[in-house]
């Protein structure tokens, strides 16, 4: 699974650049998330999925196993859900463990003004 990172003041960028987060993706994700968050030292990671258009159970799984990874320390927040991923947090009500932003760019417009 490929991302591209990018961080800015104390706030870690990860775009997921794939389709799918689903089952066969799950352990590749948390993998490299792992990695990713563990070479950095930002307090707060952003992940962006404006690139995926599929989640299923394993995915959502793998993506509260990363949050829980990171500790108390560590903030994880998502942005740039499609409709349909959008769709799958509102229905198992993920929507409401994680802070999720329409755009990535919002949460740097938080940092600026701030």
């Amino acid at each position: 699974m490929e991302f591209s990172c990018k961080e800015t003041s104390d706030v870690l960028f990860v775009k997921v650049e794939a389709e799918r987060i689903d089952a066969a993706a799950a352990i590749s994700f948390k993998e490299n998330m792992r990695d990713i968050t563990g070479k950095c030292g930002a307090s707060h990671v952003v992940l962006d999925l404006s690139e995926v258009a599929f989640i299923d159970s394993s995915g959502l799984g793998a993506i509260v196993s990363v949050m829980k990874l990171m500790g108390t320390t560590t903030r994880l927040d998502l942005a740039g859900m499609t409709p349909t991923v959008d769709k799958v947090f509102r229905l198992t009500r993920m929507d409401s463990i994680f802070t999720i932003y329409e755009h990535p760019e919002d949460v740097e417009k938080i940092y600026k003004a701030g």
